[in-house]
């Protein structure tokens, strides 16, 4: 009867949902993002890097340290690498580090890094690339320069030979360059203030170590001789990692997932008004129902069937309208390799559900009103 207010009242589900939806896929991406993070990452490996501190840094680090951390007890092999932006203008919106160029010396972890990135056409660097201006791009970074295997792609001011591009990882190298280490060794140095690079040699320059503990050392021993050797250095092990990772994705979840409730609470209240209202306006007829024999129950099932109706309408629409704009960002954003949202079945469902079992909560209170008034004072009410 009331359609203009059931419409309004739907609505305000829908942006409830709509929203759950929107974070939710946020969220879900963020979490995708650092479980792939933690598994790539999760090879028993320890990052040092130049500097200290709890963070990398791409400090320069003369590369002969690698023979000092290699002589610890409880190092297996040491892989030096050279990682930088893969320009100075960083801008932009990104779910992750900003596009890299990374070398190292192809083969040189001895087959100990236990994620194997696989080449979708072309092939993977070689230790006999060394000294040559080649490179594999990842199939995001690939895609947003418009590059095939053959075809020159200009880093840091110089050509390079296009011969791989890998397969998807959801990861960091999926927005990489991947050069040989002379070349990476060469660029790094260009980027380098005059008098710092003065005092330097392209040969003798790593901006960190992939450092791989021997079987049955934890790597949180291997950080503990490294810093102890050199306090100057800084580490991270696979479980600093995660416990990083974790927490600045908790912290985004909570933001999103409380931004997301809010808009369902007030969605919530907006069913709650609609059912008291339509409870007044219906008190004559429900006196009726219960002077002829309608019990209790029946009347507490008709209005909270009625309200879980209005939130499964509301939900459905915010799922659909949520959906596409999710899909519509992820297409814009994918030749960029900028991917922001992951909508799971898990989440649609639950969005439905939710807003479903919120409409019928909402309509409980009403109901029970309902069905607690007296059919006598019921028929004579006006």
């Amino acid at each position: 009867r009331r359609r203009v207010r059931t419409s309004l009242t739907i609505l305000g589900i829908t942006i409830g949902i709509w929203a759950l939806v929107i974070f939710g896929s946020m969220a879900n991406r963020i979490n995708d993002m650092v479980g792939k993070g933690s598994a790539f990452y999760n090879s028993g490996a320890v990052s040092v890097w130049g500097g200290g501190g709890s963070m990398p840094k791409s400090n320069p680090i003369d590369i002969s340290t690698a023979g000092r951390i290699a002589s610890l007890e409880g190092v297996d092999v040491v892989v030096p690498g050279v990682s930088m932006n893969i320009s100075d203008d960083a801008a932009g919106v990104s779910m992750g580090l900003p596009p890299m160029i990374t070398g190292e010396v192809a083969g040189s972890d001895d087959g100990r890094m236990t994620i194997v990135l696989r080449a979708a056409s072309g092939r993977r660097l070689t230790a006999a690339d060394e000294g040559a201006s080649v490179t594999v791009l990842g199939c995001d970074l690939a895609r947003q320069y418009g590059k095939r295997v053959g075809d020159r792609v200009t880093l840091r001011g110089e050509s390079f030979l296009v011969v791989g591009i890998l397969d998807a990882t959801l990861t960091q190298p999926d927005n990489s360059a991947m050069v040989p280490l002379a070349a990476a060794q060469r660029l790094y140095l260009s980027t380098l203030p005059s008098l710092v690079k003065l005092n330097l040699t392209a040969s003798e320059v790593a901006t960190g170590f992939t450092v791989y503990p021997k079987p049955n050392t934890a790597p949180e021993t291997v950080a503990a001789e490294i810093k102890a050797a050199d306090p100057e250095l800084g580490t991270m092990t696979p479980g600093d990692f995660d416990r990083l990772a974790g927490s600045y994705a908790a912290m985004l979840n909570a933001v999103l997932i409380g931004i997301a409730f809010i808009s369902l609470v007030v969605g919530g209240l907006s069913v709650v008004n609609t059912m008291a209202m339509s409870i007044a306006e219906r008190t004559r007829e429900i006196g009726i129902k219960r002077a002829i024999g309608a019990s209790r129950v029946r009347i507490v099932r008709e209005v909270v069937a009625e309200s879980a109706l209005i939130g499964c309408i509301g939900g459905t629409i915010g799922l659909v309208v949520g959906a596409l704009i999710v899909t519509i960002a992820n297409d814009a954003g994918r030749p960029s390799g900028t991917i922001l949202f992951e909508l799971t079945a898990g989440t649609a469902v639950s969005a439905v559900a939710f807003s479903t079992v919120l409409g019928a909560l909402a309509g409980f209170v009403p109901a029970l009103h309902a069905a607690r008034l007296d059919p006598v004072a019921a028929l004579r009410y006006e």
